[in-house]
């Protein structure tokens, strides 16, 4: 579980990254669409913030962290596959394997058992 968070928390970093270079990138001036750049600044600082809430989930042993997780994992490797000949071969290969850990850490039995609470959520204040 340790090392499949620890790339989840990679990854959500590099998406945060991501929306600061699009938004440095409209301020300026770097690009002629900054409707298109800010949209997907948020779009990925959004991601960013749903997967370190879902890695900060399973971390409390809350299983429903492991839906968007997965979801991130299987779209991340699916988007990769599908740009792989625009890409360096060695990050297709970096973030495949990266979906492939996480996705494994996360489905790992003793992964499973550790979010798998039995006892009662705590209540929404």
């Amino acid at each position: 579980m340790l090392t499949a968070l620890v790339v989840v928390l990679l990854e959500a970093g590099a998406l945060l990254g991501m929306a600061v270079t699009f938004v440095v990138d409209v301020l300026r001036g770097a690009t002629s669409e900054a409707g298109t750049a800010l949209a997907m600044a948020v779009f990925f600082a959004g991601f960013a913030l749903l997967l370190a809430g879902a890695g900060r989930a399973l971390w409390r042993r809350r299983r429903w962290g492991r839906g968007p997780v997965l979801t991130w994992q299987l779209l991340q490797g699916a988007s990769v596959l599908a740009m792989a000949p625009l890409l360096p071969g060695w990050l297709v290969v970096v973030l495949v394997a990266a979906a492939a850990v996480a996705i494994g850490g996360t489905l790992w039995p003793s992964s499973r058992a550790w979010a798998d609470r039995t006892s009662a959520p705590d209540a929404v204040a």
